[in-house]
């Protein structure tokens, strides 16, 4: 992330506020102000005649979070102020919005998201309303959020407040919008799309709840909200669900369409919460993907975008139950590994002698059979080992499964027994040995 370009002294307090915590300023009534480096992201010119598709530009840009709620506990110490440029500089993308009405849910995690080293995703794109004309006055930016490790991705419609002009007001030269006194473009928070995940990962025939609300400005109340839910996997898209609704009627007026049998999502809470979050139930391998959740409210409309992961854990078992040492022949053990999801599965061998403290991994680890798939969409794969002619009485063999959905390796053992002649051979030395020993003491 980088900060604008301001002129020199501009400049100057930028730098310095880069080398402290994350750029904020903390107020008396307990708001602080959040500073954001960002890129204005904008289609570009295409490839011309060499059939490419349009390109995208990207220039710093800034944008000023106000009247973000600080914790009651929050240290002000690590709260860095921020001072807009002395010098106004017209060729700056420095972006200035109130966050109180409505709020950004959880956006008190970007107040030492620097401070903690999580990176903060932050893009600024110019945007259009539904089938509104293209106007200066005003204008209106759609910004996305994220924070790297964190559970926080939102996407907010910014609109410019009005500037009054004089002879004195600069104009932002690439935007061509004017500024404030300060050098600040002025907008406001009316619409915003969240989800507190990002990705989520739930067992196969199990349920999941993928979240996913709005929040907006007050609006006339025979404002029509929409919602679609939509699937999106290598390379194909398919509807989940889509509703619509008005915020004075949750009731009447709404019409749900599941275009996935199992998927559902709470009326009641999407006009009183705007809570749009969907339920899918008997989860299949089908459908994992990229779930895409759209608001739309009169003119505008914002997404957000959740990673689903079906898993499912192996069931582990072993070719045999018992294993009889037998040194005339070659014997072979096999570990199956059956009805897991995703394909990524690993298995190992070891073994741990009576006089060893420490299992030792076989260096030849068996050949492993074809990847088996299943109608359901799970997976089977078998391990053969060949067991060394070598080994001893009392010896544990274990096969160890790695796989993404255990949360560790889950291993299956066995102990290697003696053979019966072995053991009768052994019982009978013994007992002769015995008798040796008392007739001796009995003289």
């Amino acid at each position: 992330m980088a900060l604008n370009t301001l002129k020199q002294d501009s400049m100057m307090m930028i730098e310095g506020l880069l080398f402290g915590c994350f750029l904020t300023c903390v107020c008396a009534n307990g708001v602080a102000d959040v500073v954001l480096s960002c890129a204005l992201v904008e289609e570009g010119v295409g490839m011309g005649g060499m059939g490419g598709g349009a390109l995208f530009t990207r220039t710093p840009a800034t944008l000023v979070l106000r009247d973000v709620a600080v914790a009651p506990d929050e240290s002000l110490e690590t709260l860095t102020p921020f001072v807009p440029p002395s010098i106004p500089d017209p060729d700056a993308i420095l972006l200035e919005a109130k966050v109180s009405s409505p709020e950004i849910p959880n956006v008190d995690v970007l107040l030492h998201a620097d401070c903690n080293e999580q990176e903060v995703m932050c893009e600024i794109s110019r945007y259009s309303p539904q089938g509104s004309q293209e106007s200066i006055d005003p204008a209106y930016f759609m910004v996305s959020l994220n924070v790297e490790g964190v559970e926080f991705s939102t996407s907010l419609i910014l609109q410019t407040l009005t500037v009054e002009k004089d002879q004195s007001t600069l104009i932002q030269n690439k935007l061509g919008l004017p500024l404030s006194q300060s050098g600040t473009l002025l907008t406001e928070v009316i619409f915003v799309v969240f989800s507190h995940i990002k990705s989520v990962s739930a067992p196969l025939r199990g349920d999941v709840l993928l979240n996913c609300g709005f929040k907006q400005q007050e609006i006339p109340l025979a404002q029509e909200v929409g919602i679609e839910w939509r699937l999106q996997h290598r390379g194909k898209g398919r509807k989940v669900l889509d509703m619509k609704t008005r915020v004075d009627d949750a009731e009447g007026n709404t019409v749900v369409r599941a275009e996935r049998r199992g998927s559902s999502i709470n009326v009641t809470k999407v006009v009183g919460e705007g809570d749009v979050s969907v339920t899918l139930s008997k989860l299949k391998v089908l459908d994992e993907g990229t779930y895409i959740c759209t608001v739309s409210i009169g003119l505008f409309h914002a997404q957000q975008v959740i990673q689903l992961h079906v898993i499912q854990p192996p069931q582990v078992s072993l070719s045999e139950e018992k294993l009889v040492l037998n040194t005339k022949s070659r014997q072979t053990l096999s570990c199956h590994c059956a009805k897991y999801y995703p394909l990524d599965a690993q298995m190992e061998w070891s073994s741990l002698s009576p006089t060893d403290t420490e299992p030792t991994v076989f260096p030849d680890q068996g050949s492993l059979s074809s990847h088996r798939q299943h109608g359901d969409g799970t997976y089977s794969l078998s391990s053969h080992l060949t067991v060394p002619s070598s080994i001893s009485p009392g010896t544990k063999i274990t096969c160890r499964v790695s796989h993404p959905a255990l949360e560790a390796p889950l291993s299956i053992s066995l102990v290697v027994e003696s053979s019966p002649t072995d053991s009768y051979w052994w019982v009978l030395g013994f007992l002769v040995v015995t008798v040796l020993f008392f007739y001796q003491v009995m003289r």
